[in-house]
């Protein structure tokens, strides 16, 4: 007989472990176009970034090994996708940024850049 669950079928946020938690934000709002003033430092630690849709949330993750030297582990596989109409555009702007390119776009639908601290990111056409 099934159960119930009592967990909802719905994602909240999703965490990605920063070192510099200014840095993270500043490249995170260039990436996004978001304004910094938008994005307020919680407890030194925490970022929550306005999204459309689930959250993203930058954290330095003391309790997860942020205070080890190099910080907490990078993600190193994509674990979410960021969308976008243009995707040429945006591949050419995260080349002005400087990102690191993991990926070219492939299947003329989707690429994968790091972020400063190695996090990888897919962008991926809506």
């Amino acid at each position: 007989m099934k159960r119930n669950s009592p967990i909802r079928n719905k994602a909240g946020n999703i965490f990605v472990p920063v070192r510099d938690i200014e840095k993270s934000r500043s490249w995170y709002c260039r990436v996004l176009g978001l304004n910094e003033a938008d994005c307020e430092i919680i407890g030194g630690h925490l970022c929550p970034l306005p999204m459309e849709g689930v959250g993203i949330i930058l954290d330095t993750m003391p309790k997860w090994g942020g205070q080890e030297p190099g910080g907490a582990p990078s993600i190193e596989t994509p674990a979410f996708m960021l969308m976008t109409d243009d995707l040429q555009g945006s591949l050419a702007y995260m080349r002005e940024l400087g990102a690191e390119l993991v990926t070219e776009i492939e299947h003329d639908h989707w690429f994968v850049v790091k972020d400063p601290d190695g996090n990888k990111l897919m962008i991926c056409r809506e």
